[in-house]
């Protein structure tokens, strides 16, 4: 049996080592991160060319399953991995993480797109005045949204991000998983008044939201998108292990 597993988070490694060893196994990675953590199995890195790309990968290596494991931001790959298994006849399962669910003491202001979070700076400081540091962790995609803002950020990414971005910004290459000491202090150091994250879910990068709660600064959370319309899904990558044996 062969299984794709759409991968680049910690839930697709943990996957490929938990998947029956007597299955072949490919590892997709899209290659946006320069040295990525490699899984266990065959890998391949690169896009597939679309919907019709993957469709013909599908067919041509003889998937019997593909496993939808990539961030749950990464919609494109997503809808593509939805249309291609229906057109190759694979079943097809989303592996995604849990959300975060705002806690007693958070501050949260929940937007629908970077575009909406950059708006959302407006009016978050004290008495509705303007914020002036931010600490923006949605990754170096996407940073166009805020290149016209006035605010200093404090840019944290796997690998350094590219313009457009904010003319007043400090870059912190750094990957995760992120310490709640190690939160509290950039926060602290950094004289931080916002917090702007994707819903991405997981432990790995959840400390920065107990930080600003204790700071008592707001959270601007870009709300994720939804998995495909008819899409299974399952939370942990042993719930999909166990799918992909009785496929």
């Amino acid at each position: 049996m062969h299984v794709l597993v759409l991968g680049g988070t910690t839930e697709a490694r943990a996957l490929a080592g938990l998947l029956d060893p007597s299955m072949k196994v490919t590892s997709s990675l899209a290659g946006r991160v320069a040295a990525p953590r490699l899984p266990a199995g065959q890998v391949r890195i690169g896009g597939f060319g679309g919907a019709d790309g993957l469709a013909a990968w599908l067919r041509e290596h003889s998937v019997d399953a593909v496993i939808d494991a990539t961030h749950p931001f990464a919609e494109r790959i997503s809808f593509n991995a939805a249309e291609a298994a229906a057109t190759a006849h694979v079943p097809l399962l989303a592996l995604r993480r849990p959300g975060w669910v705002p806690v007693a003491g958070d501050d949260w202001h929940e937007v629908a797109s970077l575009a909406e979070a950059a708006r959302a700076l407006d009016g978050l400081g004290d008495r509705g005045g303007r914020v002036d540091r931010v600490f923006l962790t949605t990754g170096r995609m996407g940073l166009a949204a805020f290149a016209a803002r006035p605010e200093w950020f404090l840019v944290r990414s796997v690998d350094a991000p590219e313009d457009p971005m904010p003319a007043r910004t400090e870059v912190l290459l750094d990957r995760g998983p992120f310490t709640l000491d190690g939160e509290r202090y950039l926060i602290r150091h950094h004289r931080i008044d916002v917090l702007v994250t994707k819903d991405s879910g997981g432990a790995a990068t959840a400390p920065k939201l107990q930080a600003a709660r204790e700071a008592g600064i707001p959270v601007v959370v870009v709300r994720r998108p939804p998995v495909p319309e008819g899409i299974r899904t399952a939370a942990t990558p042993e719930e999909a292990a166990a799918w992909a044996l009785r496929v």
